[in-house]
Order: structure tokens, then sequence, then C-alpha cells
């Protein structure tokens, strides 16, 4: 088994610190099985260099390997990539295709990002790790295949599964071993080592002197937060390295090549935790709302159009004197004729037809009814429905919920021929 040291040196691996060579002595150890390995960590701390040693120290090293980075595939196409597809299966599948797990037979497959897999295909690869079984798509015919799966993520998979955004019995059949790669700001040792390597590689791909950090640079290098890991170090090494006329480089030079804020462990920005749920209650308060006021709205058209007809405002005042209550509420001194909709011409007798059709003189009548059905009435169609659902179809426990009356429930469930 070849030592730690060894295997840093075979595969560019700079740094000292604990946690990197406890990860790196964990996968020599699992390299020589057939156990499903997930490799986590950050974005940009290197997670792909762990799959290459495992696939090289194993009995599969002369078989092929495969990377393919599942949050680079379209969901439409994924399936076709990983599985394989049969001639006419889709639109402008104009041949047989196959796919990376029967070319890798006998190999090893790295599965990047896997966190970004949609679930249907989440659930081909479950078969494939559980029996060794994928079909091609288009096609019913089982196909066997002989892989080593190595996945990585720098997704929280806990939380996706709670999110149900990943399957928790695919993530167990992954992780057989999990192998952490630490963040770059956990091993600040190695940090100026690693950018003296950067520095030195692009001083002779450049061909120009090697830049060096004086110590105050050397300690902002060290207290930097480094959100992208490696690969941000590596980015400012090259910037630096091209862009310096100067090859001592001191902090006021470097700072302005790290973001704002550069050298301070500011606070994480906490996200926010507000469920789809959450959302979901406040829209069916604003539709509930939205169903009251065109409920409130109907009953005064309809106390409208009764004192149109009729004229007689007491008259009207008494037959109506539960629904007035409800429009204008329980003050005894408001009254009907307080409100200004009641100030109509006098009802004359000679007068057959209701006023309002009468185009020239209430034509505003028509205009409310067309504004209404924009969009109120299939709000009050879908919250009807829901309620009734709720409850399974007991309409008393609908209207409670609704905040109307059992009778109008009643009217407007007829009326909708639910």
């Amino acid at each position: 088994m070849e030592s730690i040291q060894a295997i840093k040196q075979r595969f560019g691996i700079i740094g000292n610190d604990a946690k990197l060579n406890r990860s790196i002595e964990k996968a020599i150890q699992v390299a020589p099985t057939d156990i499903s390995i997930l490799v986590t960590g950050e974005s940009g701390v290197g997670k792909e260099s762990i799959p290459k040693i495992i696939h090289q120290l194993s009995h599969r090293k002369h078989g092929k390997y495969i990377a393919v980075n599942c949050g680079a595939i379209p969901e439409g196409t994924i399936d076709s990539e990983l599985f394989g597809h049969e001639k006419g299966a889709f639109t402008g599948a104009t041949q047989t295709r196959s796919g990376y797990f029967e070319v890798a037979d006998g190999g090893t497959i790295f599965l990047d990002e896997v966190g970004e897999l949609p679930l249907t295909t989440q659930v081909r690869l479950l078969r494939v790790l559980e029996n060794g079984e994928f079909i091609k798509v288009g096609s019913s015919k089982v196909q066997k295949t002989d892989v080593r799966i190595v996945a990585a993520t720098n997704v929280n998979m806990f939380e996706a599964i709670k999110k149900e955004k990943f399957r928790e019995d695919l993530y167990y059949r992954l992780s057989t071993i999990e192998i952490n790669l630490p963040a770059l700001r956990e091993r600040k040792d190695d940090i100026h080592l690693l950018f003296r390597k950067f520095a030195s590689d692009f001083a002779l791909k450049y061909k120009m002197p090697t830049v060096k950090l004086a110590d105050d640079a050397v300690q902002l290098l060290t207290s930097y937060r480094w959100n992208g890991n490696i690969r941000q170090l590596r980015n400012v090494a090259e910037q630096v390295s091209v862009l310096e006329h100067n090859r001592s480089i001191s902090s006021a030079t470097l700072k302005n090549y790290l973001p704002t804020g550069a050298g301070q462990n500011l606070p994480a920005v906490i996200k926010d935790t507000k469920s789809e749920s959450d959302f979901s209650n406040e829209r069916e308060i604003l539709y509930k709302v939205l169903f009251d006021m065109k409920s409130d709205l109907n009953d005064l058209k309809k106390l409208t159009m009764e004192l149109m007809k009729s004229g007689n405002v007491s008259e009207v005042e008494k037959d109506n004197e539960g629904l007035i209550q409800k429009i204008y509420g329980n003050n005894e001194e408001e009254t009907v004729q307080d409100v200004p909709v009641l100030a109509i011409p006098e009802h004359r007798e000679e007068i057959v037809e209701p006023v309002i059709e009468t185009e020239d003189k209430y034509h505003f009548a028509e205009e409310i009814e067309e504004e209404e059905t924009l969009s109120l009435h299939d709000k009050e169609l879908e919250l009807i429905k829901k309620s009734l659902e709720r409850h399974s179809g007991k309409r008393k426990l609908a209207a409670a919920e609704l905040g109307i009356s059992e009778r109008t429930l009643y009217r407007k469930i007829k009326q909708y021929d639910l």
C-alpha cells in the first residue's frame, strides 16, 4: 500500500493538514474494495482527486474511468447520457447509443454533483447500485453492468432529503463510505503553501519571475475566508502573476485581487428559511379575502337591484335587515339611508320594465359584471373545491371555514355544478 505522501506526489495534492491526510487515508483503504463512495465538501476543495486515487489503486485501474458532471447535463437528456437509448426512442435519436454505464463496464464512474440528479434518474441509479441492472431509454431489455460508482456533492444531502429533492434510500446506498474534504479556511497552514505552488506553476507557464508575498500579505492571505476554496486561490495567484510588474506583493496590492471585505471572517449569511407552505397559507388567506369581497359585492348588488325595482326604502330595509347588517355593520345609527347608493330616482308607476335595462342610464351595471369575471370567479370556485375536499364534502364545516352561510354555499355548489 502506498503512503499518503507518495499518493500526494503522484496526484499533485498539496498540503499537510490532518483532515486532508485523513481523507486521503480513507480513500487508500477503500480503493481495493467495490464499496460505493460519497465525497463531500464545498465547491472548489478538489473533490475530483479522490475518485482518481480510488480508481488507480483498485483492481479496476485497467478499466475505463469516466467523470460525469450531473449538474451540467440537461434533465431531458441525462437518462440517455447515463444509460443510453435505442434508435427512435425520442426526436433526434437517429441511432442506438451506448450510455456511460455500458461503456464503463468493468471500470469506475465518477458522478460529480450527484445532488443535482432528477428524481426519475435517481430511481434508475438506485437500481444499478442494487443489482447492476439498467434499461436503455426506449428499450425493454434489461442489461447488466459491473461499474464502481464514486459520487461527489457540495449539497447538504440531509436538507435535500428533507425537501424531497433527493431520495433517502439512494443517499444511504451511495454513502457506504463518506469522505469529507475540509474547506481551505480550515487548512490555514496550507494556504501559503498552495499559493507558492500556483505562483511557481504560472511563472513557468508565462515565462516570468515568480511572485513572492511579503509578511503582511501572507497574514492577509491566511486570514481571508476563501469561499471559493482552492479554485479561488488559484485564480488569485494567476491574476497576481500576470498583472503585477513588481514581483514582491504587499498586503495593499493583494487586497486589490480579493473581494470587498478581504481578510475578515464575516458572519455567515443565514438563508431565509420561509417554507413553501407559508407562501401557500398566505395565498389561501388572500383568496379568502377576495372571495369575501366578491360575496359582499354580490350582496350589495342584490340590495341595490331590489331598491331600484321597488323604490320603497323602508320595505327593503325591513326585508333585508340581516344583509344590511352584514354589509354595513351593526351600528344602529348607520342605516340604509346613510349609504350613497340609495340616492336613486323616485319609483314611477308608469315604468313597466326595470330601469337597469335602460342602457344609457344604468350602463355601469354591465361594466361591473365584466370586471368581476377577470379572476374572482376562478378563485371562488377553487376555494370552494378545496374546502369541500378538506372536509370530505361536509357543507356545514366548509361554509364555516369559508365564512359564509350553509345556504349560500349550497347555492354556489348548485351554481358551479360541483
